[in-house]
């Protein structure tokens, strides 16, 4: 039996990258997702695939910046399916890098507000839809980034994303007692095209696979299979962590 069968999951930024993966990896185990993203197209040609495959998908294009959009993703995920078991709040963005002092007010608040204020949006409405079927697994993605290392050029980056491991945590303690469980991934380099956008020459992807102790990066397929793990019953004792999922980026002095 899939792992996920009869569950409904809304999966953001799953045009491309982690969340596309994501979003194919939960529908071929049963579950229903709805797609999360600014790119209409995209979206549809992900879910297209869902749905020959033999799965079931919606799709909702928006920004995650607006709460409008949060609420809406929820009812969708009511309308069409009955309901909201799984959140996977991934989208995000870098914006500019540069040295701390380059960066804009203007652009860090977009990162803040796309990183970090998108994903407590996204909760502010998921965690009620979770509470009407008795709980659920929320979670979001983070980053190495301002965590294990502290990677120059990426100040608003990495500020935005180590403050999602704070608020999982708290949302963990709030609504644990309401089988709610909530976590974030912790990834290293991905080969996404935000990955790429960070690692933008061969020799920028070869300093950022050199820093990860299995000397390459992931694939978005790896890093998807902890979000199923998240997501799934055999995590039905971890809540409030930040899983590292970083091929030793950690713990790698060579």
């Amino acid at each position: 039996m899939p792992i996920l069968e009869d569950k409904v999951a809304i999966i953001t930024g799953a045009s491309s990258g982690l969340g596309a993966a994501t979003a194919r990896l939960f529908a071929a185990e049963g579950c229903a997702v709805v797609l999360g993203a600014r790119r209409r197209g995209e979206l549809e040609e992900v879910a297209g695939e869902i749905e020959r495959a033999g799965g079931r998908a919606a799709v909702l294009a928006g920004d995650v910046q607006e709460e409008d959009y949060a609420r809406a993703l929820v009812d969708l995920a009511k309308d069409r399916f009955g309901g909201l078991d799984i959140a996977f709040n991934n989208a995000g963005m870098i914006g500019p890098m540069g040295p701390a002092p380059s960066l804009s007010l203007a652009d860090w608040d977009t990162v803040l507000a796309t990183n970090l204020t998108g994903g407590f949006l996204g909760a502010k409405y998921q965690i009620p839809a979770m509470e009407e079927r008795g709980g659920g697994s929320l979670i979001f993605t983070s980053t190495i980034v301002g965590q294990s290392v502290g990677l120059p050029g990426m100040a608003a980056y990495g500020a935005s994303k180590a403050g999602l491991v704070g608020l999982t945590r708290v949302l963990a303690a709030e609504f644990g007692a309401k089988g709610i469980r909530v976590n974030a991934i912790l990834p290293g380099g991905i080969d996404t095209p935000m990955g790429r956008e960070a690692a933008s020459t061969p020799e920028a992807l070869a300093f950022v696979e050199s820093l990860h102790a299995l000397k390459r990066i992931s694939s978005p397929q790896e890093v998807a299979g902890t979000a199923l793990y998240l997501a799934s019953p055999a995590s039905s004792f971890t809540t409030g962590t930040a899983m590292l999922v970083d091929g030793g980026v950690s713990i790698n002095r060579t």
